[in-house]
């Protein structure tokens, strides 16, 4: 004779401990190393709003606050509360909205970087082009980073020479 099953409450309890075993044993939490103001009341509202997926890529779990992931392996990694960026001549591109400085790694040429500019605190991105574009990538992550407000904006060199 067969066992009987356990009372609904007890399977359904089973099944979500099943569910959340496989779920989190999928892949572990991304190890990313808070940014220096990561705790910044600024970057909760960022960061609750950051987007579930970018690409094809899942957002991931991480071991800091202030910080997400994205992909397995890891195609993004996002960390609000790096110290805003001064004025400079590095190139800046508008995207949405969203004033970013972008530089590619030197050591590895499909990394690059983007860090928010005109808001604080200031959000960075750390990417792998070869994994996920960078205009999908900044695209999707623009309505999360607009939490932050903007207080100031790239300017194009004729912008800047027009000033009084």
């Amino acid at each position: 004779m067969p066992s009987p099953l356990p009372p609904l409450p007890s399977r359904a309890l089973l099944a979500a401990t099943v569910l959340a075993a496989v779920l989190t044993g999928c892949a572990p939490a991304v190890t990313v190393d808070p940014a220096e103001n990561a705790a910044d009341p600024g970057c909760a509202p960022a960061m609750l709003a950051m987007p579930e997926g970018v690409g094809e890529h899942e957002r991931r779990e991480t071991t800091s606050q202030g910080t997400t992931a994205y992909g397995d392996p890891t195609a993004a990694v996002v960390r609000c509360g790096v110290t805003p960026p001064g004025p400079t001549t590095d190139a800046c591109s508008s995207v949405n909205g969203v004033d970013w400085l972008i530089r590619r790694s030197e050591e590895d040429g499909s990394l690059w970087t983007a860090t928010t500019y005109g808001r604080d605190p200031a959000v960075e991105v750390v990417f792998d082009s070869s994994a996920v574009a960078s205009s999908t990538l900044l695209v999707e992550l623009g309505s999360a980073v607009e939490q932050i407000p903007a207080e100031r904006r790239c300017l194009a060199l004729e912008d800047a020479l027009d000033a009084p």
